[in-house]
């Protein structure tokens, strides 16, 4: 897909040269070092916006490096340097530079956090500001791009950044996807980056790390009661480390990282495959305490850019085993950590820890421009094999939520990330095969000889995809825990006059769920507080499942009944498989081959990322919500076909296909999704072609009172 010429001068950095690190033991190990004292970074995130209501509101943010220990503490430098457009009098307009100090995060004897908390007046025109650190640091200054007062953020969204185990990276050109986000973003700026969970993949600890001795014990008792000691800790802290160091510092995901500003939520590859799905009795074991405690520590400082707790669990420090109790005295000796007297206000932090991270979850809210609002729920912290959060977290946001948008009445849309999708088919005959007594005698067979060693996984001795299975709202346990976050949303919806779009990734393939009225209650879309769209962006950099999986999916794409008045179901929206002219049999270009059968248009098994904008351009005269819906008046209508204006054309020639340009459609507060879908992963380039549908805004007021006074 060609793109127009870049707008943006940020220059790609180079990849760094290895060369040798050593960590809190004085241990050496091999690593990506920049620029000199600078290890990592800079990495720059969005944290909130505040006086909204003013003359005047701000944005608010973090930037992030790591240096090797013992420097002075480094400066930040921060000025608006224009606006995008660099037309008219506010194409060459500065503002007077401001310098932020760094904050000391957390230290040991090899590295330092340091964090920047930085805030920028939003102008009328949509600006870039340009930031730079201490000179000493030899970094490139960098350019971010800030929406204007009038605005709404565009959003890039992804998840899955990674490779899981035995993948062949050079076979998928590694990262390649994030040379298509560096030219759409030298293009048509992006204003925010949030990442659905999976942003790196740590799950080697068992394979090539210090989990792998632990993982080959063939006897579940004896792995469930292993101890996770000071000596495995330090190991276990050292890899995770080292594994952010190295996807951090790899290009071209570095590149995007410095100047997209990111929200971020994790999910179970952040800390190990499945964790939180598997039975409770072994989620509770030393080992996954320990690697829990561990990765919530380098998610802490490296994905949200805060201080972590003091101390994390080990098996030597009985206190360290119960929240709240003091932390361990041998961790401090060995370390600084910061003590944060105040949150972050966009963070939601959960009323009682986890089960297994004994830490409070955290999920986020803050407001993307002028009319979107964010809520982005930590729905790993809290996770069991039969629940993803807790009520009183549901309650938590909920209420939040409510405040937010009584004090906001501009406000049209809410987009929830919940990072696994919830409009999604359903695979509960699968779950009712995997966990039948028919499995038991085949996995008496590998426990004994080893036959179907793929099939079990190590950890707890269950079919390995069961853990997959059970993550998805749409299991069986976690039902009616589903069919009330829905109603909820419905009930905010209705309630605020607001459009509900919720993003989820995880499951390796991109695809667009949606929850709508019943058909027989003959709301249209537009006026349908019901009609929420889940876009499903999965992988940016893992590779998709085999195409036959997800033609299975689309098979099973069916007409499900949330409840008496919500339908569900996929939309129809890949019109052909990427690079390839609809009906095809092979592509002229031998390195692209098929992805799907002819009959599935509502899966797409090829790495992916979503771009959500809103659909009316800035200034344009606001057009009317189109009220044409041949869907709605057919006798039969197929729900897996467009329903409204917004979706008709949806795919390759959809005007929203290029997430570059506005497509007008949807009414004046319609939202565009962009699917940029990879064409061969031997490209290492990562080409991708657009895919497009528009999400119109909601009108609810006709019903404003149903179900009180009619």
């Amino acid at each position: 897909m060609t793109t127009p010429q870049p707008i943006l001068d940020n220059a790609p950095i180079a990849p760094a040269n290895g060369t040798a690190i050593t960590n809190g033991n004085g241990a050496i190990h091999d690593g990506p070092v920049s620029h000199g004292d600078v290890i990592c970074g800079p990495l720059i995130n969005y944290k909130r916006m505040s006086n909204e209501l003013t003359e005047q509101p701000l944005w608010h943010g973090s930037v992030l490096i790591v240096t090797r220990a013992g420097l002075d503490t480094p400066e930040l430098r921060l000025g608006c340097i224009g606006s995008v457009s660099g037309k008219g009098p506010e194409g060459g307009f500065t503002l007077p530079t401001q310098t932020f100090p760094g904050e000391k995060l957390y230290e040991d004897s090899a590295k330092t956090f340091y964090r920047f908390v930085i805030q920028a007046p939003i102008q009328d025109f949509e600006a870039k500001w340009e930031y730079s650190l201490s000179q000493n640091l030899n970094v490139a200054a960098k350019v971010f791009v800030i929406p204007s007062k009038q605005q709404s953020m565009r959003i890039l969204f992804h998840s899955c950044n990674g490779f899981s185990v035995g993948t062949d990276e050079d076979a998928w050109s590694g990262p390649a996807l994030w040379n298509d986000v560096n030219r759409v973003h030298a293009t048509k700026p992006f204003h925010v980056m949030i990442g659905g969970g999976d942003q790196i993949y740590n799950d080697n600890v068992r394979v090539t790390g210090p989990l792998r001795e632990w993982t080959d014990i063939g006897d579940p008792i004896k792995r469930r009661n292993y101890l996770f000691n000071e000596d495995m800790r330090l190991k276990c802290d050292e890899h995770y480390y080292n594994n952010y160091i190295r996807w951090y510092g790899q290009e071209p995901f570095k590149s995007a990282n410095c100047i997209i500003p990111q929200i971020n939520i994790w999910d179970d590859h952040d800390i190990i495959d499945g964790f939180g799905s598997y039975t409770d009795h072994f989620m509770k074991c030393h080992v996954f305490r320990g690697i829990g405690g561990v990765a919530h520590k380098y998610y802490l400082l490296f994905q949200h850019h805060i201080a972590p707790p003091p101390s994390t669990f080990t098996s030597d420090h009985v206190a360290s085993q119960h929240a709240g109790g003091a932390p361990d005295p041998v961790q401090l000796e060995k370390s600084f950590v910061l003590s944060e007297t105040v949150e972050d206000p966009s963070f939601i932090i959960g009323r009682k820890p986890g089960p297994y991270v004994e830490e409070p979850s955290r999920s986020i809210y803050c407001q993307l421009g002028a009319r979107i609002g964010f809520i982005g729920v930590d729905a790993r912290q809290e996770r069991t094999r039969h629940q993803v959060n807790y009520p009183e977290t549901y309650d938590l946001i909920f209420d939040r939520l409510t405040k937010e948008y009584t004090a906001h009445p501009e406000l049209q849309h809410l987009v929830v990330l919940l990072g696994v999708p919830i409009a999604y088919p359903r695979l509960t005959w699968l779950e009712n095969i995997l966990s039948s007594p028919l499995i038991a005698p085949i996995k008496f067979l590998n426990k004994r000889f080893g036959l179907g060693g793929s099939l079990f996984n190590k950890f707890d001795g269950k079919v390995d995809l069961l853990d997959d299975l059970d993550d998805h709202y749409t299991a069986r346990q976690h039902k009616h825990e589903r069919c009330e976050l829905v109603q909820r949303l419905q009930v905010l919806a209705k309630q605020f006059n607001v459009r509900v779009t919720i993003l989820g990734g995880d499951v390796h393939l991109a695809a667009v769920g949606r929850f709508y009225s019943k058909p027989s209650l003959k709301i249209p879309a537009e006026q349908d507080w019901r009609y929420m769209v889940n876009v499903i962006s999965s992988a940016i950099t893992n590779k998709p499942p085999p195409s036959g999986v997800a033609n299975l999916l689309a098979r099973r794409n069916k007409i499900h009944h949330l409840d008496h008045e919500t339908d569900e179901t996929l939309l129809e929206c890949f019109d052909h498989d990427p690079g390839m002219a609809p009906n095809s049999v092979q592509h002229t270009d031998t390195n692209v081959a098929r992805k799907t059968k002819d009959t599935n248009h509502a899966t797409m098994p090829s790495r992916n990322y979503a771009i959500i904008t809103e659909s009316q351009p800035l200034g344009a005269e606001a057009q009317s919500v189109h009220s044409e819906h041949p869907a709605l008046n057919t006798n039969k209508p197929n729900m897996r076909k467009p329903m409204h204006d917004g979706e008709k054309e949806a795919g390759t020639t959809h005007p929203a296909a290029s997430g570059v340009e506005p497509s007008g459609r949807g009414g004046q507060y319609g939202l565009d999704v962009t699917f940029r879908v990879e064409i061969s992963n031997k490209d290492k380039e990562g080409n991708t072609e657009g895919y497009g549908f528009t999400i119109p805004g909601l009108n609810a007021s006709a019903y404003a009172q149903e179900g009180t006074k009619w």
